[in-house]
């Protein structure tokens, strides 16, 4: 056997364990990716309920949303319709309040005026 021979032979036998080395991470990784196709594969057979319960909570979800836009436009027409009647209200019945108020007012300043005029002379009587 000559120099190269033996050479040829180290370097193969390094080659071999260097081949060995690298087998074993490779395994590893095979495994992992197995395990990823697995979970993959249950994770695809249970998505299916979810998306089947998460379709029936959002159509209840409209449904009450739309029972709520309902009462919500029953509340807005009663608001309007309670805000017309205290306008109305408080046109009809603050005109003549507003009247009342000025006549009253009017009555007291006579009446002061009369009492006034009744004790002048009274007054100069004495």
């Amino acid at each position: 056997m000559s120099g190269g021979d033996i050479a040829g032979l180290i370097s193969a036998g390094v080659f071999a364990v260097l081949v060995g080395l690298l087998a074993i991470p490779l395994v590893k990784l095979g495994r992992v990716f197995d395990e990823a196709g697995t979970a993959i594969r249950d994770l695809g057979t249970n998505v299916t309920p979810l998306l089947e319960e998460a379709t029936t909570t959002i159509s209840e979800t409209n449904k009450q949303l739309a029972r709520v836009d309902t009462i919500t436009r029953g509340v807005a027409e009663a608001t309007g319709n309670v805000a017309s009647l205290v306008a109305l209200t408080a046109a009809t019945v603050g005109g003549p309040l507003i009247k009342l108020a000025g006549f009253s007012a009017a009555v007291k300043v006579a009446l002061g005026a009369l009492k006034s005029g009744a004790r002048g002379p009274k007054s100069r009587a004495k």
